[in-house]
């Protein structure tokens, strides 16, 4: 079974420091040191998959392979799909802690890295 590691676009691999200029629209450079983590991942033996909200559109789906391959980004998929994982890197995601109870107060006080 492959290992595999599905990686947010836009935050996390893309800067995203202009924030949402359409799906075609990808221009700000990568998170610093991105490319070498993701490199050590694969190289480690996962399998890196990118899933992202771009990709519900073909042209999505190619905006963001045209930008790894410019910047030399490996991966291993883009994905049209969310695949099973063994785990989700994500800007906008709360990591679940059995506490059901606390999830109002998570979200209420949630804030991407790069505000």
């Amino acid at each position: 079974m492959k290992k595999i590691v599905v990686f947010d676009f836009d935050g996390v691999i893309h800067s995203y420091t202009s924030g949402w200029q359409g799906v075609e629209v990808c221009d700000d450079p990568p998170v610093p040191g991105i490319k070498e983590a993701i490199h050590g991942i694969r190289e480690a033996g996962y399998c890196v998959c990118v899933y992202s909200s771009r990709c519900s559109s073909i042209e999505g789906i190619g905006a963001i392979g045209e930008y790894l391959q410019k910047h030399g980004i490996e991966v291993d998929e883009v994905s049209m799909r969310k695949p099973p994982a063994i785990v989700y890197i994500d800007d906008r995601a709360i990591c679940f802690d059995g506490k059901p109870e606390t999830l109002l107060e998570k979200i209420n006080n949630f804030q991407v890295w790069y505000k």
